[in-house]
């Protein structure tokens, strides 16, 4: 079980782990070796994740999450198979743990009196401004 809150953890056999060739610079070594790592879990199939969360998550996940329901992250960013499996299972549980947080619901506030006549005063005094830019009148 990989842990995420203190009331959450993720069973590990929900993750899916392929290893592939990293791009980019690396010489012979990224020629040889899979180093990067595709980790794929199903947040809609995942019996681990509460309702709400598992909606939070979606939204979260993005262009990252496939037409199935399969959060797809890609590690790349070490030389080594192990540290790129770890950073990737650390940026899922980063992702689930932000999807447990609950958003603030939003309070509907007016603007006070005094803001409001101060828009109203920068407006007239702008408009005034760009008044003065235009060809002079002849009386």
């Amino acid at each position: 079980m990989i842990p995420v809150t203190d009331q959450l953890a993720i069973d590990e056999d929900e993750i899916e782990i392929r290893h592939a060739r990293a791009s980019g610079p690396g010489g012979q070594h990224v020629n040889k070796t899979s180093t990067a790592i595709e980790l794929r879990f199903d947040v809609r199939g995942s019996p681990s994740l509460p309702d709400e969360v598992r909606q939070r998550l979606e939204r979260l996940a993005g262009s990252r999450l496939t037409q199935d329901g399969f959060l797809v992250l890609f590690a790349q960013e070490h030389r080594s198979q192990e540290l790129n499996r770890q950073a990737a299972i650390a940026r899922l549980i980063d992702l689930v743990r932000r999807a447990t947080e609950r958003p603030k619901p939003r309070k509907a506030t007016k603007p006070t009196y005094a803001s409001k006549l101060r828009r109203l005063q920068g407006k007239a005094s702008r408009s005034g401004i760009k008044a003065m830019r235009g060809k002079p009148t002849l009386d």
